[in-house]
């Protein structure tokens, strides 16, 4: 459940804080006659969203069930780990590289290629979040409703308090520690991935292999410490995050400007 939590948290949020600077832009170049193209796309997104995780759990149901589990467990590795390379970068300037994005979409273009360029570019910012959220969802033991539906409530409420609170919240620390949870989850999913490939076959000695994983996918006894382990770091992280963040030296120095800021 904890996994899903801070799954949907994470992606729910980072998904609010895209749509805002969108809503930003918009306001800030006179262009508010296209608010409704972007709740469109939001509309768009959502149930695009929600078709791929529908489609990518029947993949995984029935005939080489292990083998597909194993597929998508590849992908959501490759895929999730490369965005978080990729948002680790783009972060301190997301704001303006989504004002660039819009830039080119709505620049001197006629009113309908101005909506289309901003329909486009909201749902596939926003889709790629949903499918993110959805490839490492099937990736989760236990109670993933649960976990889901608290880390959307919680999303909702970090964005509300966001709007109102923006420079009280250090995001760089909220990007930080969930970016390490994602990492060490990845981990944890490639150790099963590697696991449903033994139990398809498609390895050498797969048999000895599946029997050797066993113990370290979530369901076993050591995988589900791993669990634990993953919470305890990403604590422990924010505990020495906090400590810096009020050292003399950081006071000295100041601190860098967080994505907070970029969505006001």
């Amino acid at each position: 459940m904890l996994n899903a939590f801070i799954i949907v948290l994470r992606e729910g949020f980072e998904a609010f804080l895209i749509v805002a600077i969108i809503f930003s832009y918009l306001r800030r170049t006179g262009q508010r006659s296209l608010t409704p193209t972007v709740y469109a796309a939001i509309a768009v997104a959502i149930a695009a969203s929600a078709a791929i995780g529908y489609w990518l759990s029947q993949m995984t149901e029935g005939v080489n069930q292990a083998l597909w589990e194993g597929v998508l467990g590849l992908v959501a590795i490759v895929l999730v780990a490369s965005l978080i390379v990729h948002m680790r970068r783009v972060a301190p300037k997301l704001k303006q590289t989504v004002q660039q994005r819009l830039d080119e979409a709505t620049a001197g273009r006629p009113r309908f290629a101005a909506m289309l360029g901003v329909f486009i570019f909201t749902v596939l910012m926003i889709t790629r979040e949903g499918m993110e959220t959805a490839l490492l969802l099937l990736q989760v033991h236990g109670q993933l409703l649960t976990g889901a539906m608290l880390g959307l409530a919680a999303a909702t409420l970090l964005a509300l308090a966001w709007g109102k609170y923006a420079h009280l919240i250090n995001m760089k620390r909220f990007f930080q520690v969930t970016s390490l949870f994602l990492l060490l989850f990845l981990a944890q999913v490639a150790i099963y991935t590697f696991h449903e490939f033994a139990e398809a076959r498609v390895l050498p000695n797969s048999d000895a292999l599946h029997t050797a994983t066993e113990i370290l996918s979530p369901d076993g006894e050591y995988g589900k410490w791993f669990s634990m382990l993953i919470v305890v770091a990403c604590a422990a992280w924010l505990v020495v995050g906090y400590v810096a963040d009020r050292s003399p030296k950081s006071d000295r120095i100041g601190t860098s400007p967080t994505i907070a800021k970029e969505a006001s």
